[in-house]
């Protein structure tokens, strides 16, 4: 048996310590001497933050002040006041050059005559034109006169056809397709689009399904080496460290206690305005202070995720973690009409500051889906060869990156780097690992930016980035950690498929040699992923090389339970060991008075699992354990209905796999590292955050 001991426990002498911060319970914790669970201390800790805008109270959400060190500004509280958010951007927006030089009198010309043709287009029923998706290319042909001849006037025309085909409701095309929000971001896209290729068919595919999602059209990837024959074996330390994830925390700065929780549109827990003059509006579940199931997390919730962190894995800022994975997505759920550039940079200020205060060690972190403005957008360079175009987030990836370094979490020539990369990064750790910092946004299916250039997954230079870094690793030796925010496989619902399956080229040909774990988040959801050699033609034991850990999420959005999880890794082979989740029961947070939550140890994975798969107590939990947990699962259905549980952090709202259907499509899930594979799964039982709508057998 491997005799690993496991370094920076928290000793017995600091519980007296721990008991004046909050209540400890005397059940059996994650380790020895630690409690399995923590009551947070009702009170708002405000020494988090130098001062507030509104002070923390027992009904009422703090606004603190936040200064930025690097921007060397106090942020305005119109940017977070619950009462005041605003209803258009007002951030500057960027066009794609125009060919030629119309006068406004002649752009308008053609914009009406574009505009007639496309209504006619959609609403014609015997042009020769027969299904959605032709009408749908046809459309775009005739749309993208517009944005390479009057760039600036297509968002009007956008919201005008929403409108008149009725494709959306009046409000949504305006907030949508409005110049501020999205409007001008189609510009560029549709100005540079192949939109009778396969650009036009993911753009159809996006809009309502107009046409059907395209196949995986595989590009394979050129390496510099061939994967050696016989690759070093790493070897094991027998010392073990602790690794924190967190992921999806989603802070809400505009959370409103007492608002309306339970709402049926939008953001909830959001104010809302008198109905008429001085009456309230009629409110049915009041907002919690600490968050409800339809509502991101309010600070109250953040800060007593993060003073639990230490009582239940028994570190400290003196006696911290080795390092802490932060797999993206700091802001709130937004519309793009409510968000800007300052709204986000409060935020990453706001949660980089409370990170600071409650964690030791190292934080790395890779940029979310929602860290970014326009919401779900990073564009590649290349779309102007590193012009205007492609370089109009980078205020966003050196102000985050710079952050970085404030805070002693990266150096200058790493965040020199990120500020380069799309905020992503390659930085060897003290102890010898390098952990690799992907931006998912360059696969993710709802950046339409992606839909140009379809053809070529790598057209933002992302995956060759990490080929590089993961090579030069190889050649001295080093063991590497690859992390970002959307997941490249499960039911193939996230990500594009072709850079998924770049992606999945990648892991195989450096695992299991090099590349020791993966690490996700964006689905708020407790997730594994099981990638195989071969592009997954046999799925065994024997062919599984990899695995995915996809962290839960601190925001309980949408009917899940807030929690984190720490990993205990061998400190040579960087490999996982033990995996402990912790969480919070959402549905204790409206009957909170006199303490806060209760945070508490939901499972470790080597107990859960570990005797189904017939796993040895010494072995780490790699892709060959999480295989044999799927073949346990085949074999006992009830082991299904427990990673259910987990899945949603065991919440009360999660529903329930007891079938044979679900039972299945939870396997192939698991067993599936890329969309195209997921895609093959049974659809309908991914999400615990709604009800299954897979079909029973």
């Amino acid at each position: 048996m491997l005799a690993r001991t496991v370094l920076l426990l928290l000793p017995m002498a600091f519980a007296p310590v721990l008991a004046a911060m909050g209540a400890l319970s005397s059940l059996s914790g994650a380790y020895p001497g630690l409690p399995a669970a923590f009551t947070v201390p009702a009170a708002f800790p405000t020494s988090v933050y130098s001062s507030y805008y509104v002070k923390p109270g027992p009904t009422n959400e703090p606004q603190p002040a936040i200064f930025d060190p690097i921007l060397n500004i106090t942020f305005p509280f119109n940017l977070t006041n619950p009462e005041t958010i605003p209803l258009h951007g007002t951030d500057p927006v960027l066009y794609p050059p125009a060919v030629g030089n119309l006068t406004d009198g002649n752009a308008e010309a053609v914009v009406a005559a574009v505009m007639a043709e496309i209504v006619a287009i959609m609403e014609a029923n015997n042009t020769g034109i027969s299904t959605n998706c032709s009408k749908c290319i046809a459309a775009l042909s005739i749309g993208q006169i517009v944005a390479k001849l009057a760039p600036t006037h297509l968002p009007n025309a956008l919201v005008s056809v929403c409108q008149m085909t009725g494709f959306k409701s009046a409000t949504l095309c305006q907030t949508t397709y409005e110049a501020s929000s999205f409007g001008a971001s189609w510009a560029q896209i549709l100005a540079s689009a192949d939109v009778t290729g396969l650009d036009g068919q993911y753009i159809c595919a996006s809009l309502g399904n107009m046409c059907p999602h395209p196949p995986v059209i595989p590009v394979k990837v050129a390496f510099p080496k061939p994967k050696p024959a016989k690759p070093k074996e790493p070897q094991r330390s027998g010392k073990s460290v602790k690794v924190l994830h967190l992921s999806d925390l989603h802070l809400d700065t505009r959370y409103k206690a007492g608002s309306e929780a339970n709402c049926t549109s939008s953001m909830c827990c959001r104010y809302s305005a008198p109905v008429t003059q001085g009456e309230p509006a009629d409110i049915a579940h009041p907002a919690p202070l600490f968050g409800y199931y339809k509502c991101d997390s309010p600070l109250y919730l953040a800060l007593a995720a993060l003073q639990s962190i230490g009582p239940l894995t028994g570190t400290s800022l003196e006696n911290p973690l080795a390092l802490t994975l932060y797999t993206g997505d700091l802001v709130a759920h937004d519309a793009q009409n409510q968000r800007s550039r300052g709204y986000l940079e409060a935020t990453e200020g706001s949660v980089w500051q409370m990170f600071k205060a409650y964690i030791g060690g190292p934080i790395y972190a890779a940029l979310g889906n929602h860290d970014t403005s326009p919401d779900n957008m990073d564009v590649p360079h290349a779309i102007d060869d590193d012009g205007p175009l492609g370089e109009q987030l980078s205020w966003n990836y050196d102000h985050v990156s710079k952050l970085w370094e404030h805070y002693g979490w990266i150096d200058s020539a790493t965040q020199a780097q990120a500020s380069l990369h799309y905020a992503a990064y390659s930085v060897l750790h003290p102890l010898g690992l390098r952990v690799i910092t992907l931006n998912t946004d360059l696969y993710y299916r709802n950046n339409p930016y992606l839909f140009v250039h379809a053809l070529d997954p790598d057209y933002s230079g992302m995956f060759s980035f990490l080929v590089q870094e993961l090579q030069k690793a190889e050649d001295v030796g080093e063991r590497v950690w690859i992390m970002g925010h959307v997941l490249s496989g499960w039911d193939g619902a996230n990500p594009m498929p072709g850079g998924s399956d770049m992606l999945y080229q990648i892991i195989d040909r450096y695992s299991p040699h090099v590349i020791a774990s993966i690490f996700f988040g964006h689905t708020h959801e407790d997730q594994n992923l099981i990638y195989y050699t071969n592009n997954s033609t046999a799925q065994t034991a024997s062919a599984a090389i990899a695995t995915a850990w996809v962290g839960p999420s601190v925001t309980p959005l949408t009917n899940l339970n807030s929690g984190y999880r720490l990993y205990e890794v061998d400190t040579g082979s960087w490999e996982v060991f033990e995996a402990h989740t912790f969480y919070a029961d959402v549905s204790t947070f409206d009957d909170l008075n006199a303490t806060g939550p209760v945070f508490q140890h939901e499972y470790s994975t080597r107990a859960a699992y570990g005797a189904a798969a017939n796993w040895p107590a010494d072995a780490p939990l790699n892709a060959t354990f999480w295989h044999r947990v799927t073949e346990a699962m085949e074999r006992d259905r009830a082991l299904v209905a427990l990673y259910n549980t987990y899945q949603g952090k065991s919440s009360m709202r999660s529903p329930n796999c007891t079938s044979a259907a679900c039972a299945e499509a939870k396997v192939c899930y698991i067993r599936s590292g890329s969309a195209a594979l997921g895609r093959q799964c049974p659809q309908g039982f991914a999400s615990v955050q709604s009800p299954y709508t897979g079909r029973d057998y």
